[in-house]
């Protein structure tokens, strides 16, 4: 928790203070599709990996809320996926046609394209680190933030509502929002009024919140549990609560008195970032692209001061610097250049940026990036720009690449260059 001055209303440490959000974008695969291909909106969406034309294998990674109308869910065959979609139909571009049919009889099928997605969540992250002093990202498309010291339980709604209007007018994906006195009732408050839901617990509510929920709605709850938790005549969170909990105990060991925990309201976790940060990054956009120089670059200067200012505040050395441009109509764009060591240098940051951005000078540019990677938290005394001057004009090489979060490199050619992209991750377990 920050020492800072907190607002009125919310002195003292106790639980029932502590106001915790759990963000969860709605499909957010999907989203991410319809993102970069409007057409989309509206329609039964699929986004799969694995699948090829004529074949059966493959796996639904997201499917759209007018998919699972007809009953597609995620981690289907894909096979079975497009039997329930309007009809079965061929494979051709992407696109599930029919000449007989009408456009809203057809349904959609995209390959995964995790880099794409992972661009896209790096721009809902900025927004959530920005709104939160504590944020733990769970997945790519979900993090609960602790904003205990950024609003009060009086307006926390007023303030959960301006998180998701910020990712939705910046990004442009919808996230359903929780709010509850802890984590666990924070993700299934989320989970309530989806999509596009908002949903406030406040400290009082929370048991008779929880009571009418079937099991199955309990966090941590899968199918399997909620089948034996009902072999046990435990139908409702209500039930669990009231339940003696020794026989929860003897069925699921620790799991058990858990799940009577959590049925009851009670959960003492504490919203804590997963290891240290991997990159830092700063983003803005512009009102309509802009195909000038001079602005470009003027805002390139703001957002290196701004992540080198973080990196500095939070002790980071950092071996990468990258820069990021998105062209009309949503083609991400980043250039990276590797570093002999780790350094702390905001001038340099400044000066490879604008290096870094000069193939997009005369390009229209509706948003603009940089970011530091490769971080390293040291004590010992930081690396200057005197460290090295006499490489600064080339140093590293620059690369078509920014490296992903473990440093792995990633492919960065626009993508609407990227027709033979893979189709994406190659097991379930990369899904959630």
């Amino acid at each position: 928790m920050s020492d800072g001055p907190r607002l009125p209303g919310v002195e003292g440490e106790d639980d029932e203070d502590r106001i915790v959000c759990h963000v969860d974008a709605d499909c957010f695969y999907a989203a991410c599709e319809r993102l970069r291909d409007p057409e989309l909106r509206g329609e039964p969406l699929v986004v799969g990996m694995g699948y090829e034309a004529g074949e059966t294998n493959g796996a639904v990674a997201t499917a759209s809320y007018e998919a699972r109308e007809f009953g597609v869910e995620s981690a289907q065959a894909i096979s079975t996926a497009l039997e329930r979609l309007p009809r079965r139909a061929a494979f051709e571009d992407g696109v599930l046609d029919d000449p007989d049919l009408e456009r809203g009889d057809t349904g959609y099928y995209r390959p995964v394209d995790m880099e794409y997605y992972e661009s896209v969540a790096a721009d809902v992250r900025e927004i959530l680190h920005d709104c939160a002093d504590v944020v733990r990202e769970v997945s790519i498309d979900e993090a609960y933030l602790d904003v205990t010291e950024r609003t009060a339980w009086e307006v926390a709604d007023g303030f959960a509502r301006h998180v998701k209007d910020r990712i939705r007018r910046e990004v442009g994906v919808t996230v359903s929002v929780g709010v509850a006195p802890t984590m666990s009732t924070a993700k299934i408050a989320s989970d309530f009024d989806k999509p596009d839901g908002l949903t406030v617990v406040e400290p009082g509510d929370v048991q008779g919140f929880l009571a009418p929920l079937a099991v199955d709605l309990l966090h941590g709850v899968g199918p399997v549990t909620a089948r034996e938790l009902r072999e046990m005549g435990l139908e409702t969170a209500s039930d669990v609560a009231t339940a003696d909990p020794e026989p929860l105990v003897d069925r699921f060991g620790e799991r058990g008195r858990e799940l009577y925990d959590r049925a009851r309201g009670e959960d003492d976790r504490r919203v804590e970032p997963k290891g240290d940060p991997k990159s830092f990054s700063r983003e803005s956009a512009f009102a309509d692209p802009v195909e000038a120089p001079t602005p470009k670059y003027e805002l390139i200067e703001t957002l290196a001061a701004a992540v080198a200012d973080r990196a500095r505040r939070e002790g980071a050395l950092y071996r990468t610097i990258g820069v990021k441009a998105v062209t009309p109509p949503y083609d991400v764009n980043t250039r990276e250049r590797s570093l002999p060591g780790p350094i702390d240098d905001p001038d340099l940051v400044d000066r490879i940026a604008r290096d870094l951005f000069t193939e997009f000078e005369n390009a229209p540019v509706r948003k603009l990036g940089v970011r530091v990677a490769n971080l390293e938290f040291a004590t010992a005394d930081q690396a200057s720009l005197e460290s090295w001057e006499r490489d600064a004009d080339g140093i590293g090489t620059d690369s078509d690449a920014v490296s992903a979060d473990d440093g792995s490199a990633a492919d960065t050619a626009p993508d609407s260059d990227r027709g033979d992209r893979p189709a994406g991750q190659s097991s379930l377990a990369d899904f959630r």
